[in-house]
Parts: C-alpha cells; structure tokens; sequence
C-alpha cells in the first residue's frame, strides 16, 4: 500500500508540472511562429498587410474561425472532437433566417428573435451531441460526424440547397459594422474569449472538464458525474456554433448550407497548433488565440500571394500533421525522461525508515 501511494504521488505532482512545462513550451513556440509569419509579411507584401484595411478585414473575418475554434477547444480539451461544428453554425444561421425574411416593419424585433433562436438551435444541436457521447457511449468522432451530416441535411431541407438573403439593417450590422472604430464580431469574440477562458480556468467546470479530460478513470472515482460534465461541454460548444452561424449570416447577407465547410480542418488545426492535446486535459485560450492570429497572417500572405483554395487546404493539412507529429514526439521523449527517476526516487523512500 505504501509503495503504491509513494507512486500515484509522484505521479501525480509529476502530470502537473508536466501539463504545465507543456503548455508553456507551446506558448513560446506559438510566439516563435508568429514572429515567422510577421517577418514573411513584411518581406512579402509589406505595403499591402500592414494597411489599415487589411487589419480591419481580418478584424471582421477572424471572429467566425475563432468562435468555431474555442467550441472544438471544449471538445478536445475533454478528450473528444466535435466534427460537426461547422453544421451547426449553418443550421443557427438558417434557423435565424426563417425569422428574419419576415420581418416586415419589425426589423429590431425580429433580430433579436432570430438571434434567440439561432442560439437556441446551436444548444439543441449541442445537447443532441452530449447525449449521444455521455449518455449512449457512442464515440465523439463517430456520433459529430453522425450529427454532422444530419444537421446539413436538415439545413438543405429548410433552404431547398439554395441561399436564404434579405435580412434586416439591424441583424447586418452585426457582422459588418463597427463600434467606436472597431468591427462589432471582433468585440464580440474578444467578449466570448475572456469568459471561455475564465470557464476553463477559474471555474469548478472548467477544474472538471480538464479532470475528465486527462483520466476519465481518476475523474469517476473521484465521484465526478462524468456525464454531466460531457454533457454541458458539448452545449457549450454547440452555443458558440450557433453564434458563429448568426455572425456568418449577418456578414453574408445570407445563410446557406454549406457554407464555411473548410473552417472544420482549419479549427481543428488551431486548436491543436495552439496546445491543446487531442487527448484531451492540455490547453489554454491564450494559446489557441495566437494560433488564430499566426493563421489569419498566413491565410492573408495566401491571398496576397494569390494562391488558390486546394493550396491553401494542402497547406492546413501539412501544418496539422507536421504539428501533431511534433508534439507526439516531444510528449514521448518527456515521458521517457523521468521514468526512472520516479521509479528510483520512490524505492529510494521505501527505504528509509
């Protein structure tokens, strides 16, 4: 009993510095890459990225990515991934529409009611997630990519596969005006950010979920209902989802299908670029927001270099394998490392009297 409370000690404390050297290593490889990205800018197209309307395109395009990044965050950082993410947010912003082509001489009313309801149906569509994942047991990757194409399927049946437009002044403000000169999507993602990152940090779901994601086995004896906490996390997600989709909607001037259907591989690449391991109990928003911002700064080198579309895509894969391959690397040469010191510290204690 003695040598296996010495041990599961050790192991413990050792978990705990490990996450944290991890994360922080991840941190300043991040900022390494930003620096990267930055230099190529400069040296590539340096009149063109460093305009004004550049950085206020980006300010206006980069809140639909990250919101739909910090809902995979959720996913993975339990141990899972929510492939259907993206569905989501197109059936909210279909759903919103149904409401908004009828808003007659009620503009004001009728955004606010579509917002409601697209927020609605992106928490509906994540609880679906949650009881198929916590409840039925079904794999994450199995029961989103399910979810995924049920959900596309129901958008194409609302909108008949074709674009639904003619929206409201109000609800296009959202995603394309400004407030005191800076784009209202990116005040409302800098907003969603901060109260991701206090959730995950500061909260006792937050000290869960990454309970639950690093050892489910640990989180059940410890009296964690695992269910409930698979549950609210896949909600959570399926909320921002719902979000990204009004925002999509309002900076289009419509809602279609299909829309945003290579932001799927790009949030699962910040998210992993940005430290949060696929196992699940790793990851900080910090991290995941430099990701995003090393990505929109490649992703506009892209257009200024006027790549198309399969190069893009070529390169986001790359990058993901070329990332994940690292961190399994480094993750196996550090649990190497201190095998054998824990094993003869332990004996060592055994020992003495």
């Amino acid at each position: 009993m003695r040598r296996a409370a010495v041990l599961e000690a050790i192991a413990s404390g050792w978990s705990r510095r490990q996450r944290a050297r991890h994360a922080d290593a991840d941190l300043i490889r991040l900022g390494l890459f930003v620096l990267v990205a930055l230099l190529a800018a400069m040296t590539l197209s340096p009149r063109h990225f460093f305009s004004a309307a550049n950085f206020e395109s980006m300010a206006f395009t980069l809140p639909e990515l990250g919101l739909l990044s910090l809902a995979m965050m959720l996913a993975m950082f339990s141990g899972g991934i929510d492939l259907s993410v993206v569905a989501i947010a197109n059936l909210s912003g279909i759903l919103a529409a149904q409401i908004l082509v009828r808003s007659g001489a009620f503009p004001l009313a009728a955004t606010l009611g579509a917002a409601c309801l697209g927020l609605a149906g992106g928490a509906m569509a994540g609880a679906f997630n949650g009881l198929l994942i916590s409840s039925l047991r079904i794999p994450p990757i199995l029961a989103t990519l399910g979810s995924m194409q049920l959900l596309t399927g129901l958008a194409t049946v609302l909108t008949g596969g074709a674009a639904v437009y003619g929206f409201p002044e109000p609800f296009l403000a959202l995603g394309n005006e400004t407030l005191l000169g800076i784009p209202i999507p990116f005040l409302i993602f800098a907003a969603v950010a901060v109260a991701v990152a206090i959730l995950l940090g500061h909260t006792t779901f937050g000290l869960r979920l990454r309970l639950v994601g690093s050892s489910r086995s640990v989180a059940f004896y410890s009296g964690l209902r695992l269910e409930k906490v698979l549950f609210s996390s896949y909600v959570v997600g399926g909320l921002l989802a719902g979000m990204t989709g009004l925002l999509m909607a309002a900076r289009a001037a419509s809602a279609k299908a299909d829309y945003g259907t290579s932001y799927l591989l790009q949030a699962i690449l910040l998210v992993v670029l940005g430290g949060v391991r696929p196992s699940g109990g790793v990851g900080r928003v910090p991290g995941v927001l430099l990701a995003l911002a090393a990505l929109q700064i490649v992703a506009s080198l892209f257009n200024v270099l006027r790549l198309g579309n399969f190069a893009k895509e070529f390169a986001w894969g790359l990058l993901l394998l070329v990332v994940m391959i690292t961190n399994t690397v480094l993750d196996r040469r550090a649990a190497r490392r201190p095998a054998t010191t824990s094993l003869s510290n332990a004996q060592n204690k055994e020992k003495t009297p």
